[in-house]
């Protein structure tokens, strides 16, 4: 318990600087800037301004990156609520009940049990990061080689689980990440491979370019041609904020079962706050005396996904700051800036940069702190933004992503590979290929191939040590456990309706 205390006062003493408090705050704010505007997630803007944090300190930059990626989860309620646009996926679920609450003139209830519940949630799931993240980082420095590469595979074949759509097309994407992540000059023989005569190509494939044509220029081109309903909003609806005892009754036991779901799904591989919010709607249908009430504007079916979406979204930080293992495709652009620094993420940054990773745990629960002061007096301002042209943002955001790309390395030939890579995001989306699987590829390909490498000199070219070592063959069983089990047709027809629901 002191080491605990003790670590969470280095977090507070490092969050609670001047300079990381204002990067916490446009964080959080930029986040439900996000969250409110359909058709621009987490993950285009992370990627836009993934480069910004080079010229920032690691600490603020991650402080920043984790508040758009939390706030946008909290922010993407508002519109779901008032004007049935959710303006970031997980938000969907909102949709249901927050808007036929608004409706019925409740919205002021509706949108405080939404900030309510996220606070709660967000305050559990930082309190469990901060708990169970230094045991998990004990335990990850004994890993060897052998146990990293099996705990990778088992990361992807998690993100191929995860993934919507066809498990075939999530493997495709997986294997052109790694693909991807092997351009460059081999480190053993140093010759060049799949550089396409391009020398820039020797040093590999930079990951922001390809984060912000993948998730940023790709789902521009997408939201263009999407129709955009404009807002309606009951101007009665905000009259009466606090919600009532039958409200707290019925909506808080659904918030700490939407809690517990988000940050059980957050922590594993290719789960998150989408995933975690539909499957809190679903368990709270399943377990209500009134289930065919549901989408009629219950409590339960607010509160419940609101919680688990903001538990999900903070919990995923978990495998990331102990293992160095993305959880999800936001995750590898966390990753991505900890790279930038020339920080290498894993294990041992808990121990070498332990105000790093406390400042950026205790930042979480101030910028929840600060998100609901953000949200509910600005309500009619995020309705407002709705309203503008998304054809408006698409020119600035653009040239954003431009000065991005090239601002790395001043290099043109980043502006082209964004471009290319936005051309093929675009593709993907209309292939209905998720490019979440491709980027987790990307990352965690180069970290397979070191540790599958070393494994096999240490053990003389042995691969069945692999198999032998007890940590390493659960990961790999567990890993063909997953793959048999959403091989499954029973498995599989469950999967295809919980993503049918979250289109």
């Amino acid at each position: 318990m002191d080491a605990f205390l003790s670590n969470l006062s280095l977090g507070l003493a490092t969050a609670a600087q001047p300079f990381n408090l204002l990067m916490c705050f446009v964080g959080a704010l930029l986040g439900t800037f996000v969250g409110v505007l359909p058709g621009i997630g987490p993950l285009a803007t992370m990627a836009i301004l993934l480069p910004i944090t080079f010229y920032l300190p690691p600490d603020s930059a991650l402080i920043m990156l984790a508040g758009i990626y939390y706030g946008a989860q909290y922010g993407g309620s508002t519109t779901a609520i008032l004007a049935r646009l959710p303006g970031e996926t997980s938000s969907i679920v909102s949709t249901l009940d927050g808007y036929q609450m608004a409706m019925k003139g409740r919205a002021g209830p509706a949108l405080a049990v939404a900030a309510l519940a996220s606070f709660f949630a967000g305050t559990v799931a930082t309190l469990i990061v901060a708990l169970f993240a230094p045991a998990l980082a004990k335990v990850a420095l004994y890993f060897t080689d052998y146990d990293y590469f099996s705990l990778m595979v088992l990361g992807l074949v998690g993100a191929v689980v995860m993934a919507r759509g066809s498990v075939v097309k999530a493997i495709a994407m997986i294997f052109v990440g790694i693909l991807l992540g092997s351009v460059g000059t081999d480190v053993n023989t140093g010759i060049g491979r799949h550089t396409l005569g391009f020398p820039e190509l020797l040093d590999g494939i930079n990951f922001v370019p390809i984060a912000i044509g993948l998730f940023g220029l790709a789902d521009l081109m997408a939201n263009l041609e999407k129709p955009r309903e404009q807002a309606k909003l009951k101007s009665t609806g905000l009259r009466a904020l606090w919600p009532d005892r039958n409200d707290f009754r019925k909506g808080g036991p659904a918030a700490v079962r939407g809690t517990l779901v988000g940050s059980a799904l957050g922590i594993l591989p290719g789960g998150g706050a989408v995933l975690a919010s539909f499957a809190s709607y679903a368990v709270e249908r399943r377990i209500s005396s009134h289930p065919e009430k549901f989408g009629t504007g219950v409590v339960e079916g607010l509160a419940g996904p609101e919680a688990a979406n903001n538990a999900g979204a903070q919990t995923s930080f978990i495998p990331m700051l102990t293992l160095g293992l993305p959880s999800n495709a936001v995750m590898a652009l966390m990753i991505g800036a900890m790279m930038l620094q020339g920080i290498t993420p894993g294990p041992q940054v808990m121990t070498e940069r332990p105000a790093l990773v406390w400042g950026m745990i205790v930042s979480m629960w101030i910028g929840n702190l600060m998100l609901v002061v953000i949200n509910l007096p600005l309500i009619g301002l995020w309705v407002q933004l709705v309203r503008v042209r998304y054809e408006y943002l698409f020119v600035m955001i653009i040239v954003f992503c431009c000065i991005g790309a090239f601002g790395i390395n001043n290099s043109v030939f980043d502006v082209f590979v964004a471009v290319a890579f936005g051309v093929f995001g675009y593709v993907l989306i209309k292939l209905d290929c998720e490019p979440a699987p491709l980027a987790l590829g990307l990352i965690l390909g180069p970290m397979m191939e070191e540790n599958l490498r070393r494994g096999m000199q240490l053990s003389d070219g042995d691969p069945s040590v692999f198999f032998t070592r007890p940590l390493s063959l659960t990961f790999l069983l567990v890993a063909a456990a997953l793959l048999l089990a959403v091989a499954a047709p029973a498995i599989r027809r469950e999967r295809k309706e919980v993503f049918n629901e979250a289109d």
